[in-house]
């Protein structure tokens, strides 16, 4: 027994040393009872030093939330337009990031309406969906009668709903509109002020005419009391079919039984980094996987083009965006989160999606030295896995492997992000 025990650390130790192709291949279990055979002696120490991992349970009969998808924004009018080239690297699933969710802005000025079209028209194409958000309504309709700051006249309710219905059919229709954008937010530029009673109130009053489903209040730290006062307008909370907001200076966290999807509808890490910083491009994914695990069904960058966004000013895929490719290609729109372990070791993030009967697992491994990883999973068939994975030094580097018996576990490289796609 001893003899086997010891082949088996044998092939632990290898694990550590292994080449590029070797941390890449799938590797057998090292069962719990293996460890507790060792017993205290020293071959039981070598052993915990290589930190034997805590499996990662899937379990695709626990569904969970929806995925409506991963995306960024489109500013046509403060930072121009994408070009043709660049809504394939964005958009396309097999040739780009395969974003699938495009944020635009409605204008407050009507002679702006078609400028969205093309980028939003372009990203449906690839099978994906395009959200609006208003910074501001036109200055005429406002009390203050500026884009900045002020709100909206109730008297001007339902001209300014047309407004927003009329953006929804210029740009050929929309997965959602969000009459105002951070609301909770004092600038100096084009915004509203608005607390989240009135929000609820232009919506319980003029929700159903907006031309599009309704995504509010979209506060600027995803505000739990903002959302909850807003969301006490039951007229209003029946108009609105997604709630929404940015996290700037919030850790994502599960809003509770609300009873409405929820959606990360704008951040960005820190704009003085490039979006070729690995680290930082590493903390996008801890943080997409953050939202993830709380529940929430999308996930959306700030500007999809920009020098510290998934794509550079010159057109190319940056390492922020293949960190959300890992996401946005593998897991589309209409794939259900299901019951992973999310932490299962030191340093190591999982989470689970499935469509179907294909199963999808995106696995972040923050540790700065190759870490094995068992996983175990149950309530779907799985042959084999193509596997997907970036480091600071590759990107969507590929291969694939079989499994069988309802577990497998993987090396992972040190710093990387590694998708499961089931065959």
């Amino acid at each position: 027994m001893r003899n086997k025990i010891l082949c088996v650390l044998t092939a632990a130790l290898l694990f550590a040393g292994c080449s590029k192709n070797e941390i890449n291949k799938a590797e057998p279990l090292i069962p719990q009872k293996t460890v507790t055979a060792l017993g205290s002696d020293s071959v039981k120490g070598t052993l915990a030093a290589l930190a034997v991992q805590g499996t990662a349970e899937i379990n695709a009969s626990t569904v969970q939330q929806s995925i409506k998808g991963f995306g960024g924004a489109n500013i046509v009018a403060w930072t121009g337009d994408l070009t043709s080239t660049q809504r394939t690297t964005a958009f396309s699933p097999t040739n780009g990031i395969g974003l699938s969710i495009v944020r635009v802005r409605v204008p407050n000025s009507s002679t702006e309406f078609s400028a969205e079209k093309a980028t939003i028209d372009a990203c449906k194409l690839y099978g994906g969906s395009a959200i609006a958000s208003a910074w501001s309504a036109p200055a005429s309709m406002k009390t203050n009668g500026s884009i900045v700051g002020g709100k909206i006249k109730t008297a001007s309710y339902s001209a300014y709903a047309a407004h927003l219905s009329a953006f929804n059919s210029a740009v050929g229709g929309l997965a959602a509109i969000s009459p105002t954008n951070e609301p909770d937010y004092q600038v100096n530029y084009e915004s509203m002020e608005l607390t989240a009673s009135e929000v609820a109130d232009f919506v319980a009053a003029q929700g159903s005419n907006c031309g599009a489903p309704i995504m509010a209040p979209e506060p600027f730290q995803m505000n739990q009391t903002y959302i909850n006062t807003y969301l006490s307008n039951g007229t209003a909370k029946s108009n609105t079919s997604f709630v929404c907001g940015h996290i700037y200076g919030k850790t994502p966290y599960n809003l509770g039984n609300i009873g409405k999807p929820v959606w990360m509808t704008e951040h960005y890490t820190n704009s003085s980094i490039s979006g070729e910083d690995w680290p930082n491009a590493m903390t996008a994914a801890k943080e997409i996987h953050d939202c993830m695990n709380a529940g929430w069904s999308a996930y959306v960058w700030w500007y999809i083009r920009r020098s510290y966004g998934p794509i550079s000013e010159s057109g190319n895929i940056q390492k922020l965006g293949y960190i959300m490719a890992h996401y946005a290609r593998y897991v589309r729109p209409g794939y259900t989160k299901i019951s992973c372990t999310s932490n299962p070791s030191t340093g190591v993030y999982v989470t689970a999606y499935k469509s179907g009967t294909k199963l999808v697992l995106v696995i972040i491994n923050q540790n700065t030295a190759v870490t094995y990883q068992p996983f175990s999973y149950t309530g779907i068939s799985v042959n084999g896995f193509n596997r997907y994975f970036t480091t600071s030094t590759t990107n969507l580097s590929s291969n694939s492997f079989t499994v069988s018996g309802g577990s497998f576990g993987i090396n992972l490289s040190a710093s990387s992000i590694t998708t499961l796609v089931s065959y």
